[in-house]
């Protein structure tokens, strides 16, 4: 078994076995064939438990930390509408720990790893995107309300770890201004966007597959605790802008249109015409990014997982990608080529 990754101390791992010796005869548990089965950007640790019939998973997650109760109340909205969740097998929220249906051993990211056929890959998105449409379906005012302050105050995260802990670049005051206004015009065009159930990490890693389940089954959702009521934009950016997988422009622009027509045609309120849709998602997709680049700066320094330092290469193409198509944006652009030293490059235009 993998030893508990920092800030989660083992004592955690010894009361979550504990746990679960306690629900083994009401379960057909097998406690002893306790496995790590994956560790997320949180606190929250995933372990696999045998049982007489097939697997559970076991989640722990600190409660000083992290709200396993957010988890549970975001997966009743989800499977409402009917899409695959973990279903809540058992739990102990003084302790933070859910006992969960196993949604399968393998997501999107793993098959993109492994290699697909392209007709395969197509499939899987449209079942995505499909999904995704379902999702924002899902009652959502009782979420925590992704508002416009919100999104401004989370772009603090690019230049606290981003620019000077992982870089380690002073900003003159000038920069700072800079970054100020731009933060203030993403937060102001992003905000106007349609209000709907947003996942906020609907991309690869949290789309679940049923290895013996038909090509065509939509994919079980994981991960959703962080769930919110935000910008109608943010899922589909999410996807189409995976953090962990490098999809070229046109790929995106494909699953862009048939999100939109499928929203459309399900009554979501999307922009009725597409170029507005489009420049919508992509300034959605500019300040996840921005984000996530001090997100990752910010696991490695503090946490020690190191891993999310590989992907910020692609992260930050996306944001050129996309900065370098607004004019509003050529003063972060400047900022960004300072801080990196990467050239400018062009794309798509509408």
């Amino acid at each position: 078994m993998n030893t508990p990754v920092k800030n989660q101390p083992p004592t955690r791992k010894s009361a979550l076995v504990d746990w679960l010796a306690r629900l083994a005869d009401k379960h057909d548990l097998l406690p002893h064939t306790l496995e790590s089965a994956s560790s997320d950007a949180s606190f929250r640790q995933y372990y696999r438990v045998h049982t007489a019939n097939g697997t559970l998973v076991a989640m722990d997650s600190p409660p000083e930390l992290e709200d396993a109760a957010a988890f549970i109340h975001a997966g009743q909205l989800i499977a409402d509408t009917g899409i695959r969740v973990p279903e809540i097998i058992d739990s102990d929220l003084d302790q933070g720990f859910l006992l969960l249906t196993d949604l399968g051993r393998k997501n999107y990211w793993h098959l993109i790893q492994e290699g697909l056929p392209d007709t395969r890959l197509q499939q899987l998105y449209r079942n995505a995107i499909a999904t995704l449409i379902q999702m924002q379906t899902a009652q959502s005012s009782s979420l925590p309300v992704y508002d416009q302050a919100r999104l401004i105050d989370e772009l603090s995260i690019f230049e606290d770890w981003y620019v000077s802990a992982y870089k380690q670049i002073v900003l003159t005051d000038d920069e700072r201004h800079t970054l100020a206004r731009v933060w203030q015009r993403l937060g102001e065009q992003n905000a106007r966007s349609a209000k709907v159930f947003v996942h906020r990490d609907y991309h690869s890693p949290n789309l679940m597959i049923d290895e013996n389940g038909p090509d065509n089954q939509l994919p079980g959702i994981i991960d959703y605790q962080d769930a919110v009521s935000g910008p109608i934009t943010y899922d589909i950016a999410s996807l189409v802008m995976d953090a962990r997988t490098t999809w070229e422009e046109d790929q995106q622009l494909d699953w862009a249109i048939r999100y939109w027509e499928g929203a459309r045609a399900a009554g979501l309120p999307v922009a009725a015409d597409f170029a507005d849709f489009h420049a919508e998602y992509e300034w959605m997709s500019l300040q996840r990014n921005l984000r996530i680049l001090g997100v990752f700066a910010r696991l490695s320094l503090r946490d020690n997982k190191h891993h999310y330092l590989e992907h910020l290469p692609r992260v930050n193409a996306y944001i050129r990608q996309v900065a370098c198509r607004y004019g509003d944006f050529d003063p972060l652009l400047r900022i960004l080529n300072r801080i990196d030293g990467t050239s400018v490059t062009t794309g798509y235009t509408f």
